[in-house]
């Protein structure tokens, strides 16, 4: 009976409208999302990365599909993705920066699919993927691949992406852009 007294306590506590309590309860709020939250997710999607915040414009779309396919048809078209396959792909009208991508770590990749993978750069990738053998991706809004897109290991791949939410991203990246070059913050143009 003293647990069920305590927990009623804290519980009464964390509702108060004092510094203190709001300051607990991000503390546990922030222990509960990176301690549990976080694992399960990474063992349900089978990716040690299942959340990921777009941090650039490589996959935006600034323009309605037809008029950015005409813009972009000859880069695809070369290594034998025409419009018609790329209206099909999942997420053909890219992402925004700030999108949170849901990752999953589970099944085969094909072209067309946009997958997330460990490259030299500091922080994972999300492009994709334009062929199979080698692996190699290019982001969207990109002129061309980057050499890391070129020749991808498969044990680099985290996932792919499943599911986006706009925007939402951009509670993490506030905190992050006036630490970046200016070319690189603010919203994609």
């Amino acid at each position: 009976m003293d647990i069920i007294k305590g927990v009623k306590d804290f519980w009464k506590y964390l509702k108060k409208d004092t510094w203190d309590s709001w300051l607990v309860s991000i503390v546990l709020a922030f222990i509960i999302i990176r301690f549990m939250f976080f694992p399960l997710l990474a063992f349900v999607t089978a990716t040690p990365l299942p959340l990921v915040v777009v941090e650039s414009c490589s996959m935006y779309h600034d323009l309605p599909f037809d008029e950015w396919w005409d813009r972009n048809d000859v880069w695809y078209e070369n290594v034998g993705i025409n419009e018609y396959r790329f209206d099909r792909f999942p997420f053909r009208n890219g992402f925004s920066k700030g999108d949170i991508v849901l990752v999953w770590g589970r099944g085969d990749y094909n072209v067309g699919d946009v997958i997330i993978f460990q490259s030299e750069f500091q922080h994972p990738l999300i492009h994709r993927m334009v062929s199979l053998d080698p692996i190699g991706t290019k982001g969207d809004n990109n002129v061309g691949q980057l050499a890391a897109e070129k020749n991808i290991p498969e044990n680099a791949i985290l996932g792919k992406a499943v599911a986006r939410v706009p925007g939402l991203g951009w509670l993490k990246l506030i905190f992050f852009e006036p630490f970046r070059s200016p070319e690189q913050r603010g919203l994609c143009n």
